[in-house]
């Protein structure tokens, strides 16, 4: 495990998608506004659905989709930051391949 010099917990178990656990926190400097963003998104998606429900116009419904697309997407932008400044910095030090791989994959699925 590579030694960190960050401040912020890595002393979870992360299993990834190809069985291989290690050791690796994911408490982050924006830990707290990706929570809030999400919360905001699901906010936003549970009045869709009471829009779909009520009978709102479709043109409607569709344009408060795609704010939450937009939300999500870019909650994303602010995990992948993350993400590149913490965790691939310790896996480039440490010399793990497998973590750029996973990167790859998840940036990948992400942007489908």
């Amino acid at each position: 495990m590579a030694s960190h010099n960050h401040e912020h917990d890595h002393n979870h178990t992360f299993m990834h998608a190809h069985g291989i656990a290690h050791s690796h926190g994911h408490v982050h400097e924006n830990q707290k506004a990706v929570v809030n963003r999400l919360a905001r998104a699901m906010g936003h998606l549970e009045k869709v659905k009471r829009m779909v429900e009520e009978g709102y116009d479709c043109s409607e419904v569709l344009i408060q989709l795609a704010a939450v697309r937009s939300a999500l997407d870019n909650t994303g932008k602010v995990i992948l930051k993350d993400h590149m400044r913490h965790c691939m910095v310790d896996a480039v030090a440490a010399g793990d391949e497998d973590a750029i791989d996973e990167l790859c994959d998840a940036i990948d699925k992400f942007m489908k």
